[in-house]
């Protein structure tokens, strides 16, 4: 494959030192960086055999990793508001990912990915639902976009007991799926075994889950854990502990596992994700619209927990936008913890290489670096809202963190390939997606009726 130059203003590499490139370079072929350049060492363009980017005036960064996301819920966006947990699950989100068929979950999994494009992200792990997980691997597969997948499984039901399927079955076919699918795509789609929690997944299909998991090179463990005080109350009322210490009971806790928002942990809990190098997954917009609560993200940054970002699902935040994800994770800590707690630059570092070391993968993704997959954005700050000077690199982090919008993503490179450029999306077709999806939730929402 040809070679490409690109040629940004500056360059924001979020690698190990961390640099701030003026007029440099990114040189990739195939789907890989080989190299980041500084100004003095680029080519002469007349000399270079390859295809140059002009990108001047805007800014690259490595692409977003979000680390917990539903795909199978963006159909449902504003149908689940005002609701806590347990109810917005069995009032709402259960019953409607019960009434799924295939052509909705294709549709919900294709207008989300548009979503996520547009606002830098280029990988996510995906949770998806009981049935149909097939289809929005193949919505992710024909995208571009950067994925781990997992079907999402449930063996025991008391919210909504019309969602759920055998322990065997569960399992079953998680190992088919993940037979296929783990490592397609040039290994870009990788699985994510995905129990959804506790109070839905009996013992044998949480260990079980947890072995598939460990048997394939690669793959993770990603549930729920902690998100919510009668969930917990629940939790207890069944397992005469709390959610975490469960978790290294029935022995499904080491560095493969990723928890979605551990908001509720105990003292002994946080030592255990810590000791046992748990991957917590902070999902604020989520935890803020839920009634969840916050979680304790100065002290798991603190004792060196790994913490990432997801948006979770688009009935529970309303957005899929890891800019907004970013900007609270940030500000939430503040009131309790000084204004001086979660700074901009370990936020942004949470949204990349943080979200690579949750996946297992931060010596391939996560930073531009030489060597590592060609996933990066290109960011337009010459905006209004980002009225200063940002070429010089003085206040890079909060102008990303806290003045950035989807608005400013210009570009979006995955594997190398340009999936958004100049704010246009060269593989979706955005207009058809959002047409399908309108057309699929209607139907999704007749079938729950009748």
């Amino acid at each position: 494959m040809p070679k490409t130059l690109i040629l940004p203003s500056a360059i924001l590499t979020m690698g190990s030192r961390q640099e701030f490139l003026r007029d440099g370079g990114i040189l990739v072929e195939g789907n890989r960086i080989l190299s980041v350049l500084a100004s003095t060492q680029l080519p002469e363009k007349a000399a270079f055999d390859g295809v140059v980017v002009n990108a001047r005036g805007l800014v690259a960064v490595p692409g977003f990793i979000q680390t917990h996301v539903h795909l199978c819920q963006t159909l449902f966006r504003g149908l689940a508001d005002d609701l806590p947990l347990l109810d917005w699950l069995r009032l709402r989100i259960f019953p409607y990912e019960a009434a799924h068929d295939a052509l909705s979950m294709y549709a919900s999994a294709r207008v989300g990915i548009v979503e996520l494009l547009r606002s830098g992200t280029t990988t996510i792990m995906d949770m998806g639902s009981v049935y149909f997980e097939e289809e929005i691997i193949r919505a992710v597969e024909e995208s571009g976009l950067r994925a781990y997948v997992g079907k999402c499984m449930i063996d025991r039901n008391e919210l909504y007991p019309r969602l759920k399927e055998t322990t065997a079955d569960a399992l079953g076919s998680t190992r088919k799926l993940a037979e296929r699918w783990h490592g397609a795509a040039g290994d870009r789609i990788r699985y994510a075994v995905a129990p959804r929690f506790v109070l839905s997944c009996s013992e044998q299909l949480l260990r079980e889950s947890f072995e598939i998991a460990r048997s394939l090179s690669g793959a993770v463990f990603h549930s729920h854990a902690a998100e919510n005080r009668q969930e917990m109350d629940e939790v207890r009322k069944v397992c005469r502990m709390d959610n975490v210490e469960y978790f290294e009971a029935i022995g499904v806790l080491d560095e493969r596992s990723c928890l979605a928002h551990c908001i509720w942990v105990n003292d002994r809990e946080v030592g255990l994700i810590r000791d046992r190098r748990v991957k917590v997954l902070h999902c604020p917009s989520s935890n803020l619209k839920l009634g969840s609560g916050i979680a304790k993200i100065p002290e798991f940054l603190s004792r060196g927990v790994s913490v990432s970002l997801g948006a979770d699902g688009a009935p529970c935040n309303n957005t899929l936008d890891m800019f907004e994800e970013m900007r609270l994770a940030a500000l939430i800590q503040k009131p309790a913890h000084g204004a001086g707690e979660v700074t901009a630059e370990q936020v942004l570092a949470m949204a990349t290489i943080g979200g690579a070391a949750a996946l297992g993968c931060e010596r391939e993704l996560g930073s531009i670096e030489s060597g590592k997959k060609a996933d990066l954005v290109l960011l337009d700050l010459d905006k209004v809202w980002n009225c200063y000077d940002e070429m010089s690199g003085e206040n890079i982090y909060s102008t990303i963190v806290y003045s950035c919008s989807p608005a400013n993503v210009h570009s979006v490179m995955v594997d190398g390939r340009w999936l958004l450029r100049d704010y246009e999306l060269s593989v979706l077709d955005e207009e058809r997606s959002l047409r399908s999806a309108q057309t699929e939730v209607r139907k999704l929402l007749q079938r729950v009726r009748s």
